[in-house]
């Protein structure tokens, strides 16, 4: 079975930044091939472990749990790092 890369966007409610970030994730995402990628999207809101670590820097994009951007999402840079994810 192949690895499937896991993508968080971490957010908050009425955050612009997050929307443009959560836009940029399905339009990359929906790119690749199906199954590719597991997108999670997880709110501070909702957890005070990720509101202590991440209230400062959202959105929030972590790969495989390891931080890829914050505040301002590149769509290249996204696109780039799942590319190198990708299974050959």
């Amino acid at each position: 079975m192949d690895a499937v890369t896991a993508l968080t966007l971490i957010s908050k409610p009425d955050c612009h930044l997050c929307d443009v970030a959560r836009e940029i994730v399905d339009t990359v995402v929906a790119e690749l091939p199906e199954s590719q990628v597991d997108v999670e999207e997880l709110s501070i809101a909702d957890d005070p472990a990720l509101y202590a670590t991440w209230w400062e820097k959202i959105p929030v994009v972590l790969i495989d749990g390891e931080l890829h951007a914050h505040w301002r999402l590149s769509a290249e840079r996204l696109r780039t790092a799942l590319s190198e994810k990708a299974p050959a």
